[in-house]
């Protein structure tokens, strides 16, 4: 099997030039029907996509799911502000690594102490300090992408030579996901350790919890009999 593996990183790379986020000021002032703020996600998030225009970012069930479980703020007379949207842009850039009750616990006291606060530091600070060193966050992963796409090029030296630009490339594959499964190991001990406080400076009502299917959008409840 031939593999054009330096094609491929290069094309990965020109990927990273391309990736681009919304800038807070981006986001429109105007309070939004759910129509238009899907087309508004679909728009300009959709380079960070795998099939560019061939699926939807976020989908009115999705968004009905998270202001239903409390992940996101209900709208207000059907229609979301630019804080609502900021919030779902954080949301969408999680829900492909975390569980919904691993996000609605990391959004929790954000969205308690910063969402509606007219008054002093509010969600759109918190965007734009997260978002701030975006351009440097980028260029650093991309330099480890690179060293790691070396490190693997210099394996399988001793494999056959039909298959060694498969084991290369599956090297390199390795390494990519042995990187995204420490630091998705890392955010869920960090979200277990912030569920515990929480769990902790609760009242004690004796009632137990379902952790497992609390926020899970995906899970149907089962009508009462």
């Amino acid at each position: 099997m031939t593999i054009d593996t330096k094609d491929l990183l290069n094309s990965i790379l020109a990927s990273f030039d391309r990736m681009s986020y919304i800038k807070s000021d981006e986001v429109p002032t105007i309070d939004l029907y759910m129509d238009q703020v899907t087309t508004f996600m679909d728009e300009r998030l959709k380079k960070s996509t795998r099939y560019q225009g061939e699926e939807k970012l976020m989908t009115k069930t999705m968004i009905n799911n998270y202001a239903k479980n409390d992940v996101i703020p209900p709208p207000v007379r059907k229609k979301y502000n630019k804080e609502h949207i900021l919030v779902l842009i954080m949301v969408y850039y999680f829900k492909s690594i975390l569980q919904i009750s691993d996000i609605k616990e990391l959004m929790d006291p954000i969205i308690a102490k910063f969402f509606d606060n007219r008054n002093g530091f509010a969600i759109e600070d918190v965007y734009d300090e997260i978002f701030a060193n975006m351009d440097e966050d980028i260029a650093r992963v991309r330099d480890e992408i690179v060293a790691d796409y070396n490190s693997a090029m210099t394996s399988f030296e001793d494999a056959p030579d039909q298959d060694k630009d498969y084991l290369k490339l599956y090297s390199f594959v390795c390494k990519l996901g042995c990187d995204v499964f420490v630091r998705k190991l890392l955010i869920e001990k960090i979200v277990d350790s912030l569920r515990e406080q929480s769990e902790a400076a609760e009242p004690k009502t004796g009632k137990s919890k379902d952790k497992d299917n609390k926020y899970d959008v995906n899970v149907e409840k089962k009508s009462k009999k």
